[in-house]
């Protein structure tokens, strides 16, 4: 544990589901305002400064800990992906999968929240399955499209707004995964489990009927 500025501190754990079950726990304590789990850490933000010195000391003298066998909460969210992504050839080129077998292991796989960063919204999710963990693209681009659905080393993650980014794109979705106007404002929160299902590809417009005296292109 150590300050993180004069109003928070910064609790190292041992990976990120540690931190996402001592987060209500740490967020019950007196004078916290808000809690963030991270990867191996988790950020507890204070009313003031003396309250960050109180919990500081109370803490050193008895670190908090989860109770062995503690309940696991979150939501279930499904999101509906139109799985057209720019890169979805490729990785199915590099794993061996081709395409298909890509959309399959990604919406076979449930995946937990791990935490939140990098834009509003944006939420590392694990359980990606190993065959389709591949590092990050040597060329990253310079804007993502909102909604892409992409994957990156041991996560899977939506964008929520168009950005800059060196993930592999599989998919787009219409979810909207961060809406200020929303309470909760974020889609997906850490904890939360999230499956991905494959939606149909677009029906086509139908081709109009030539009027009269025309005839077809």
């Amino acid at each position: 544990m150590r300050p993180f500025g004069e109003r928070a501190l910064l609790l190292d754990v041992a990976d990120s589901a540690a931190a996402r079950s001592l987060a209500p726990l740490v967020a019950a304590a007196p004078g916290v305002l808000d809690v963030v789990p991270g990867a191996a850490s988790l950020l507890v933000r204070c009313g003031d400064a003396a309250a960050a010195r109180d919990l500081a000391r109370a803490w050193a003298a008895e670190p908090p800990r989860v109770q062995d066998g503690a309940a696991a909460t979150g939501r279930e969210v499904r999101i509906g992906v139109r799985y057209d992504g720019a890169d979805l050839a490729e990785v199915g080129r590099r794993t061996g999968l081709g395409e298909a077998g890509v959309i399959a292991a990604h919406t076979g796989a449930t995946y937990v929240a791990a935490f939140a960063g990098f834009a509003p919204g944006f939420v590392y999710l694990e359980g990606l399955p190993g065959v389709l963990q591949l590092p990050r693209r040597h060329d990253p681009r310079t804007r993502v499209p909102a909604g892409s659905v992409a994957i990156a080393a041991g996560y899977t993650s939506v964008y929520p707004r168009s950005s800059p980014g060196g993930w592999h794109l599989l998919g787009t979705t219409t979810a909207v995964l961060f809406d200020p106007g929303r309470d909760p404002a974020a889609l997906i929160r850490p904890g939360d489990t999230v499956r991905f299902e494959p939606l149909p590809d677009p029906i086509p417009d139908p081709m109009p009927e030539p009027r009269r005296g025309e005839e077809p292109a």
